[in-house]
């Protein structure tokens, strides 16, 4: 019996760990065909084993937007459409106030808010019609924990 996403095309960016790592597994078990992102390539490959060769893994930093536009071209390289993006790379430092200088806000700004703008612009001529963008946001949009205050830039999602 095929699953929900049977021959469905995914991209789960920030993949490697965490919500997800989880996301991916289950988009497998449900027969998508899953590309996961991720920055650190250490980190990628460990995602890698524990998915299986199904997965197809690309190294992708989602604060840089050069890599966005060659995330874009690799999947076109391997796949005929995208069904389904969940966009969950993000940066989560967290610091107090007094500690952040402008090069890592920018960094925290561009990963959370431009990174996936330009992203989503760069799949546009990917993405089938009609298919699904999920983003994942921040539990900093909706209560304060210490020395997060920088991070409710995942609200904006």
């Amino acid at each position: 019996m095929a699953g929900r996403l049977h021959d469905k095309y995914t991209l789960i960016t920030g993949g490697t760990g965490g919500i997800g790592l989880e996301t991916a597994r289950r988009f497998l078990a449900e027969g998508a065909h899953v590309a996961i992102t991720g920055r650190n390539e250490a980190a990628l490959k460990a995602a890698g084993q524990s998915l299986g060769p199904q997965a197809l893994l690309l190294h992708s930093d989602a604060g840089r937007l050069e890599d966005q536009a060659a995330l874009a071209r690799q999947l076109r390289e391997h796949w005929p459409r995208l069904d389904a993006v969940f966009v969950n790379a993000g940066d989560v430092t967290h610091r107090p106030v007094e500690a952040w200088d402008e090069a890592t806000y920018d960094q925290l700004m561009t990963t959370n808010l431009k990174g996936p703008f330009f992203l989503l612009q760069t799949l546009l001529p990917l993405l089938a019609n009609p298919s699904s963008v999920i983003l994942c946001g921040s539990v900093s949009a909706h209560i304060g924990l210490p020395q997060s205050g920088v991070c409710a830039s995942g609200a904006a999602n």
